[in-house]
């Protein structure tokens, strides 16, 4: 097996069928790749709030699987109000067992906007395995699927499919920009900047101008590489 870097984006029914690695049991092993993070995107269910955490399940065509969101900072509380039932989010976070229970224990849960019946059919046509294989960038093959807005056939990926499951298990194909932008909020997270970086700090120390700090920004965090904080200014590397 080999270690992911960054974030895997993971169906919940390859989470029920991922593997504990190592002594510490701290990673999981999905089709011969130790992860820690992964990503998830699906429908919200039974949300329950406490003043200490807030759980939920999610639901994304394969499955659910239960996640927590802890409540420390009011940003965390602001994030989870704009979350309810029937509600399509990405939820980012680290696989963990509890009670012999896979479950996610969430560091970021961002609303979405593509419609659930175009998840359900990637869920459907590729299933899990090909997920993987796709998301190492070794599949053989390219799927038919059919795009809502206009039920007209689509091939080579140019769906929502290609979106959330083409991703890479490492950064590699990153735009420069976007690699000095994810470096140096990596190098931020390691000394234990809890705020994150601000993107003016970016900015300066890059010496790069903001519209391209702003681009990389959104693409690094639609990627799930990256998550904001304490307000929409302040970035950390996941």
């Amino acid at each position: 097996s080999r270690n992911s870097l960054g974030v895997v984006p993971v169906t919940v029914k390859q989470t029920s069928q991922a593997s504990q690695s190592g002594d510490e049991k701290s990673s999981f092993v999905i089709n011969g790749v130790n992860v820690t993070n992964v990503t998830v995107v699906g429908m919200v269910f039974n949300k329950a709030e406490k003043s200490t955490d807030v759980s939920f399940v999610i639901d994304d065509g394969t499955g659910r699987i239960g996640c927590r969101r802890w409540v420390t900072e009011n940003f965390d509380k602001l994030e989870m109000e704009a979350v309810q039932d029937e509600m399509y989010v990405r939820v980012i976070g680290h696989l963990r067992v509890f009670q012999d229970v896979k479950q996610l224990v969430a560091f970021s849960v961002r609303l979405h906007t593509f419609a659930f019946a175009e998840f359900q059919i990637a869920a459907i046509d590729l299933g899990a395995d090909e997920l993987c294989s796709i998301n190492k960038g070794a599949a053989s093959t390219q799927p038919h699927m059919v795009e809502s807005s206009t039920n007209t056939p689509v091939r080579n990926g140019q769906t929502f499919t290609s979106n959330l499951m083409s991703k890479q298990f490492d950064v590699d194909g990153l735009k420069d920009c976007d690699q000095l932008v994810l470096d140096r909020l990596q190098q931020s997270s390691s000394i234990g900047q809890e705020k994150g970086m601000h993107m003016d700090e970016l900015c300066q120390q890059l010496k790069l101008p903001m519209e391209k700090i702003k681009e990389s920004i959104r693409s690094l965090e639609d990627e799930g590489l990256i998550y904001s904080t304490i307000d929409e200014f302040h970035y950390k590397a996941t």
